[in-house]
């Protein structure tokens, strides 16, 4: 199989969102070591990973449009400059607020990259085939940053400490940005009206105010008088969110992009898969490290095999889609992920390592083998002009996905282990955690078996 054109726009693009992904998988393994240098607990671990990932969910949308607006490739690198200070900054934080703060300050620079590199491959790759490949390439790309994150932040960990994850993005951004200047051709500009910032607004608002009511639920109860004002705010600002956009003159999330059903469900799907997966790895990290008792270098290599695997198969899953269409990627890939997420919901907290490894491995391959076919089926479902808006409302809802899963299952470990004996109370919020995220997986596989299109 030949290769796709234009291989430097394809290195050059991977780079920005291997980036993102690299990230939010290093510091996963370094949660338990920066809990123990700024004094915080398992609350405090959520708001370093759900801090970066709050922010990159909710601006993705009105990002999409600034990149259509203002020319997709001056966004790219103003995003990944963006992430890359932010980086640094994260490096020498000196306590648990200004790592939050500056994590968020990450969130906002890959919210502004990671749907411009999608829209620039639009751009780049005009055959459906080749398109699938590019992704496919593309999804590989962001799989070996899955693979290699909880390895390089065990060793990094290990040898250094929590700060030295973060250290690593900046010599990788500023390949980013170099690569992109050099290579990547500028895109023509699409204006579609004004920004609709009371949507941006009320967006911010409700998922800010979800996490929060989830995050804190856990530490401080679910009667809290404000977790419940929390969860208030949230059902009313997303409400308001749901009714004004139809209704609105320029709308932040178009209406019209949803009446494809395969778009509809690819979205759908792209969400399940973030809060299974992120859930899923943001709770093993912490069972390997805080109830098995291995060192940060230790878990990195016990999550190995089910990130290993992710890359090999993102390259499988864009050749099944170029040849088969994306439903049966899709379909598969989740109904093996969700079997493998329901054996994990009854691992004990002795288990050995061999028998972990083979319900991990599933999760590694039914999430790598759907989560290119689902990216294929959203982008090629969305019209050309609109391909800035249209990735960025795919990468807004993986994302909503991960920040609630991190949210809610942390929430579950946190809660349960406020009742008594903190590993058997552990273990019972990671059992009913990961069984929820089974289910929606399989649910998942269902719904891409009744809306995805065969093929284009």
């Amino acid at each position: 199989m030949l290769l796709p054109r234009h291989p430097r726009v394809l290195v050059a693009v991977c780079i920005g969102y291997f980036m993102a992904v690299l990230d939010s998988t290093v510091v996963n393994v370094a949660l338990p070591d920066m809990a123990r240098g700024l004094g915080t607990g398992i609350a405090g671990m959520q708001w370093v990973v759900d801090g970066y990932a709050l922010l990159f969910a909710s601006l993705l949308l009105t990002a999409g449009a600034l990149g259509d607006r203002l020319g997709n490739r001056g966004t790219f690198v103003a995003g990944l400059a963006l992430f890359t200070l932010a980086s640094g900054l994260c490096g020498i934080a000196p306590n648990l607020g200004t790592l939050v703060a500056f994590r968020a300050l990450q969130g906002i620079g890959a919210a502004v990259q990671v749907p411009a590199s999608l829209a620039l491959l639009r751009h780049a790759y005009h055959d459906p085939s080749e398109r699938a490949q590019a992704i496919g390439i593309w999804a590989a790309a962001t799989g070996l940053a899955v693979a290699a994150g909880p390895v390089v932040g065990g060793i990094l960990t290990h040898a250094w400490s929590w700060r030295s994850v973060f250290l690593v993005n900046l010599p990788v951004g500023l390949l980013g940005i170099w690569l992109t200047l050099r290579h990547v051709p500028p895109v023509p500009r699409h204006d579609h009206g004004e920004l609709d910032l009371i949507a941006q607004a009320l967006g911010i608002t409700a998922l800010g105010s979800l996490t929060f009511g989830l995050i804190q639920g856990g530490v401080w109860g679910w009667t809290s008088a404000p977790v419940i004002l929390a969860l208030l705010v949230a059902g009313v600002a997303g409400v308001s969110f749901y009714v004004g956009e139809p209704r609105a003159a320029h709308p932040m999330l178009p209406p019209a992009l949803f009446r494809d059903a395969t778009f509809s469900a690819a979205n759908a799907v792209g969400a399940v898969l973030s809060f299974g997966f992120y859930g899923e790895l943001f709770l093993m990290s912490l069972f390997f490290q805080q109830v098995q008792h291995r060192s940060p270098l230790a878990a990195g290599l016990a999550l190995l095999p089910q990130t290993a695997v992710i890359s090999l198969m993102n390259f499988v899953s864009g050749q099944i889609t170029a040849r088969r269409g994306a439903r049966l990627p899709m379909a598969l890939g989740l109904a093996i992920g969700g079997a493998g997420l329901l054996g994990l919901a009854f691992v004990d907290a002795r288990a050995s390592l061999v028998s972990v490894v083979g319900p991990m491995l599933a999760v590694g391959v039914g999430a790598s083998l759907a989560m290119p076919a689902m990216t294929h089926a959203a982008i090629d479902h969305t019209p050309k002009e609109r391909a800035g808006i249209g990735s960025a409302v795919l990468n807004a809802s993986r994302q909503v996905g991960g920040v609630v899963g991190i949210a809610l299952l942390g929430a579950l470990i946190s809660s349960h282990a406020r009742r008594g004996i903190a590993t058997a109370h552990f273990m019972t919020g990671l059992h009913w955690g990961l069984a929820l995220a089974g289910l929606l997986f399989l649910a998942g596989s269902a719904l891409s078996v009744v809306f995805v299109e065969r093929a284009r």
